[in-house]
């Protein structure tokens, strides 16, 4: 039976309750907080230290994700009232990062990250309270919004640090390679690229676990999208090539801890079937085209199930230009900008 064909396994049990753990390994817990949004959960993972709790990912800032800490936190909660030790953010999105600052000021402890992820969260934090600039408003109108949509762009710009505590002014920065020593254990940091742009990993080879963040999630695909920053920016074969980094470095028995669903494994399963899917959407992708040109917005039924109202349009759009320009790098589509700058894409 080929790894994509080998179904996935779910061996950690029920998942915990917001302010609740479970133990995946020894010294390992998996926690659970609550999101505001259609995915409701992020998981988070604490490893004991040797003073207390290293964590990796936090939550996003909300009056229920600071009182789910505040039960775990508690002198008889599931950490046993120790400390936080240090903060690990796989990458900035604010699901993960979210806590960071909470946790990090409320135990004096330092927040460890990667460059990358570290400072493109410093600039979008900064945005708060500024009006949206004429590069993101040209970039969408490109992708072939209406005006109604446009205008929501305008009035939602800035939002990115609503659920984000305080950032804190310094950190430690993570690199792929790197070796912590957490405990009893090392944990090797394997940095990718595509879902955002410096995503760190943790491996530890001793418990035969790895911390995926949102690199590798069993049941939902990673979202991988082009930004009005980097409008022709490559992100699905920087994504891919993460994926083919993975399956040459962790072994294919770990434990995966992902942010998202339930823990797994086995891993090159998964990652055979997030590649073959993602290059089955751009053959889709690619015969449609071949009945006529279209613009992004045109293409979001070939590779999305669901309807795309306002509240996904955002992230439909990258995900379609990711795999537009994906084409586009390798020269089997081309494209072309009508008299209202709006890009229509081309067969080739």
């Amino acid at each position: 039976m080929s790894e994509e064909r080998k179904p996935l396994v779910y061996p950690c049990g029920p998942t915990p309750d917001p302010g609740a753990a479970v133990e995946v390994a020894p010294g390992v817990l998996w926690l659970r907080m609550p999101l505001p949004m259609s995915l409701d959960h992020i998981n988070l993972w604490a490893v004991r230290d040797d003073a207390g709790w290293a964590i990796f990912d936090t939550g996003m800032h909300t009056p229920d994700t600071v009182s789910a800490w505040q039960a775990l936190l508690a002198a008889d909660g599931p950490l046993g009232g120790l400390a936080i030790t240090r903060v690990f953010v796989t990458h900035m999105h604010p699901d993960h990062v979210g806590m960071a600052g909470w946790l990090s000021e409320t135990h004096g402890c330092e927040l460890w990250m990667t460059l990358g992820e570290y400072m493109n969260c410093r600039v979008l934090v900064a945005d708060c309270g500024r009006a949206a600039p004429a590069l993101g408003v040209n970039f969408y109108r490109r992708a072939g919004w209406n005006a109604v949509a446009i205008e929501n762009y305008r009035l939602r710009f800035g939002g990115f640090g609503r659920y984000i505590s305080t950032m804190p002014q310094g950190y430690r920065r993570l690199r792929d390679g790197d070796t912590l020593r957490i405990g009893e254990h090392e944990w090797q940091v394997v940095v990718g690229e595509g879902h955002s742009p410096e995503h760190a990993c943790f491996y530890c080879p001793a418990l035969q676990l790895l911390i995926s963040g949102d690199q590798v999630l069993p049941r939902i695909s990673s979202n991988i999208s082009v930004f009005p920053s980097e409008p022709s920016a490559d992100p699905l074969a920087l994504w891919l090539s993460s994926l083919e980094k993975l399956r040459q470095q962790i072994p294919n028995d770990v434990l995966v801890l992902p942010s998202h669903n339930e823990p797994f494994k086995p891993l090159h399963a998964r990652l055979d079937q997030l590649h073959n899917s993602q290059y089955r959407a751009v053959e889709r992708l690619q015969q449609t085209l071949l009945e006529g040109p279209k613009r992004a917005v045109d293409l979001f039924s070939v590779l999305f199930k669901r309807t795309i109202d306002d509240s996904l349009l955002t992230m439909a759009t990258g995900e379609c230009l990711a795999n537009l320009n994906f084409l586009l790098h390798r020269g089997q589509v081309r494209v072309s900008d009508d008299d209202d700058g709006v890009a229509w894409y081309h067969s080739v």
